[in-house]
């Protein structure tokens, strides 16, 4: 009997311990690990302190118009930071992928026209 506690008490140990050193590559797949380590920003500026901004996307005209908006819409942000943390990518890859998802759900293409076989178009 104490040999059975002994060796259910040292394989919980080790797969403890496996846990806590690799923790890094299985939490972001938690459903609840977005939410549990940063807050939102919810203005331009805490945007922009978040690294939601780039050169090719800048905030920092609508900073400096005193633009009062609420800032970025807060799903998207959620997601694009999801995407940033889960597949290391800077944030301009990851609101192109956030945005190719976003199109593949609605019917629509990489390059930004429908799929709808009953699309028609004209040059």
């Amino acid at each position: 009997m104490g040999y059975l506690l002994y060796s259910l008490s040292f394989s919980f140990l080790v797969l403890a311990t496996a846990l806590y050193f690799t923790r890094k590559h299985w939490i972001p797949y938690l459903p609840f690990a977005d939410y549990v380590y940063q807050r939102l920003p919810s203005s331009f500026a805490g945007d922009i302190e978040a690294g939601l901004s780039s050169n090719e996307f800048d905030l920092s005209t609508n900073l400096a118009s005193g633009d009062s908006r609420a800032g970025l819409d807060e799903h998207g942000k959620r997601e694009v930071r999801r995407i940033m943390k889960r597949r290391r990518v800077g944030f301009d890859e990851a609101r192109r992928i956030y945005t190719e998802q976003r199109f593949a759900k609605n019917n629509i293409g990489p390059d930004g026209r429908p799929r709808d076989p009953k699309f028609v178009s004209f040059s």
